[in-house]
Parts: structure tokens; sequence; C-alpha cells
């Protein structure tokens, strides 16, 4: 017998995201949190009903056992059909206007991905769907080339993989973001890429001749050097072990590499700021950032869960102190504000992430990427010009 579905209004949005008042039990954690044996080797604990859903469904033990029954969280791949694949922003706070994510949803599952409220327009859930129902674009390429062939197409450098990673474990099987890759190198295009993942190696053979035209740069993302904590934390992402071996496999092909200490949570990694860009620099890394831990929308309430699941300790201490670095909030989207936090706290740590750079050569603005290779290849069927 399935578990009785339990239908309630879905909250307003003044609320926070994905919760009813009610649903918040004395200990910070909601009626949508999901058993830990269906879960196992997931980031989020609980998946709340998407915030633009018209009803909540809770699973609840109907007196059968019936919950035992429920089957693990598997990953299933949708292919979405797109109609263009580079995505334009004017935030006065990131350096590019364009980006490029070949999927949605990320396998890594990172409890404190700001990406996750984007599920909600799917009608899923920001938690555990994020993780396990992706979404594929298998005609990226094919729109990546016809956009960078239109003739009023302008190129500035593409940041690929935002929003969710580039490299995340289904790229092994679709190769989505290696084939974006080969047009870009046609193109002459260049383009920065954020990962935590190792597979961005398997890519040296295009990513070295790219960079010897100043084409590419890579950013390696690590948040500690604790393998127990990366795993709470980003569990299907590489082993900070593995980040370095990867970091160190790029400089030496040539490609340039910065290390993001990213995302800095309060008491939580924050002390590790020194000893990362330490082995970063050893491992060949070029460049450093930070960005601190961003709450938007569902992401607090997914954060909040899992701190107190995995950290009951420390979890009133850490959300302190976030929110002392956000004007009493969870979260202050403000451009300047939204990336580093305002406030004491977020000032030591800034002050002390400039420190380390500093003294390691990891400030500055790194490598600028060209966009002087850059040439309109036919599309495939168009007439050439008689002048060209």
């Amino acid at each position: 017998m399935s578990p009785i579905a339990s239908h309630i209004p879905t909250p307003s949005l003044h609320q926070p995201a994905g919760l009813m008042p009610a649903d918040l039990c004395a200990d910070g954690m909601t009626d949508a949190v999901v058993e830990a044996g269906r879960r196992r080797g997931r980031g989020a604990v609980s998946n709340a009903t998407g915030r633009f859903e018209s009803a909540a469904r809770i699973a609840f033990d109907d007196g059968w056992q019936s919950l035992e029954d429920l089957p693990p969280f598997r990953t299933e791949v949708t292919a979405e059909r797109a109609r263009t694949v580079i995505t334009r922003n004017d935030s006065p706070d990131i350096g590019f206007d364009r980006s490029i994510n070949p999927y949605r949803g990320c396998e890594h599952g990172c409890v404190y991905c700001y990406a996750r409220p984007t599920h909600a327009y799917h009608g899923l859930s920001a938690g555990l769907d994020f993780e396990t129902r992706l979404f594929v674009k298998p005609d990226a390429p094919d729109l990546l080339r016809r956009e960078l062939s239109h003739p009023r197409y302008k190129p500035r450098v593409i940041a690929l993989g935002t929003s969710t990673d580039p490299y995340q474990p289904i790229e092994r099987q679709y190769e989505v973001t290696r084939r974006l890759l080969e047009v870009l190198a046609e193109f002459g295009h260049p383009v920065g890429i954020v990962t935590k993942s190792g597979l961005v190696a398997r890519d040296i053979d295009i990513l070295a001749p790219m960079a010897e035209r100043g084409l590419v740069k890579v950013a390696i993302s690590m948040t500690t050097l604790d393998p127990k904590l990366s795993r709470l934390m980003e569990p299907r992402a590489a082993s900070p072990l593995r980040r370095l071996s990867t970091i160190r496999a790029l400089s030496e092909a040539g490609i340039p590499v910065t290390v993001l200490t990213a995302p800095l949570i309060p008491a939580l990694n924050d002390m590790e700021i020194e000893r990362i860009l330490d082995a970063a620099k050893a491992a060949g890394a070029s460049q450093a950032g930070y960005v601190t831990l961003r709450l938007p929308l569902e992401v607090a309430d997914l954060f909040r869960e899992w701190l107190v699941t995995h950290f009951p300790d420390k979890a009133r201490h850490v959300l302190a102190l976030v929110r002392q670095m956000h004007g009493g909030k969870d979260y202050d989207p403000t451009f300047g504000k939204r990336m580093r936090g305002d406030g004491p706290y977020a000032w030591t740590i800034g002050r002390r992430f400039e420190l380390a750079a500093r003294r390691l050569g990891l400030h500055g603005r790194g490598v600028k990427l060209t966009t002087e290779h850059f040439h309109r290849a036919p599309v495939v069927g168009e007439q050439l010009s008689l002048f060209d």
C-alpha cells in the first residue's frame, strides 16, 4: 500500500519559501524531511513542494509501515529542447554578461547551492528533486554554433557553469560540455569555466591549445580540505584531494587556474581560508577568489535543516553569524553585498582572504582572455560571400 499524500495549500511567497509556519518543528526541521536511507549520498535532507505549486504533498505513515516501501531517490535525466543556449545578464557584481549552463539541476548535491530555487520553475522541489531530477540540453552545441554564427553577434567571454556544474557526473555520458568547448575552440571564442569536478581534466586536449591562444581559464571551487565535511556538504562532487590534483594537472598543461574558496560559511569552513589557499598555490593555482554563503529563497530552509541534522550543536551559532552578515536576515540580495556580506564578521573574512592571497601572489585580476581570435564560421548550407 502506498503512503497517503496529505494536500495542504502552499505558503504565501511572503513566508519562508516552501514551508508553512506549522511545518517548522522545534528543532528547525520540517515535515518534508526524507528518511536517511532514501537519501543516502544526497545533500538535501528534505523535498518540500515547489513554491509555485497549488498543493503540498507530505508523505506520512498510514499505519501499514508504507513509508518503508518507498524507493531511494535515483537520478533521472530528461532532455530539454531549448531555443537558445546563451543566457545574458546585467548584474553589476559579476564579471561576465553571458553564460551557458548545459544542465539544469546538479547531481553534486551541494546543500548550499544558490541555484536550487530555479527548479521551482519546473514544478519541482529545490531539495532532493534538484539533485536527482536533472535536465540535459543535448542540442546546446548546435544552438551555440548558430548563435555564434549570427552576423550581429559580438564576442565577449562566456562563463560556462554559473548555475550548475558543467562537469557534474552525467557529463561523462552526455558530453555536452565537451562538445560546447569544441565549438568555442573552432570559433576562437573565449570561455571561463567554473567547476568542482576532476572531470574537467578529461578535456585538457581541447583546453590546452585554447589556453595558448588566451581563450580559456578554469576556476576550481574548494570549500574545504576536510574530506568528511566535503562529503556532507557536496556528496557527489570530487574530493578535496582530487580537486587539488586537478588544479595541478590543468596548471601543468598551461591552463590558468583560479581557486574559489566558495562558499565561506561562518564557523563551519571559514577557518580554512589560509590552508585552502596555501594548498591551491602549491598545486599550481595562479589566482584566488571567494564568495560567502548565499541563502536565497528555499536554500535558507534547506541549509537550516542540513545544519540541524549534521551539526546540531553548531546550528544556532552558524545561522546567527550568517544573519549578522546580512543585516539580521538569512540573505540580502543587494548588489555589492550578496556575494560578500556586510558587517564586522564579513569584513574580517574579507581581510583574512586578502592578506593570504597577497602573501601567496594569488591576488589581482589574473589572466585576461582575448576575443582577437574570434571568427564567424559559416553555417552548414550557407552561401559564402564572393567578397570574403
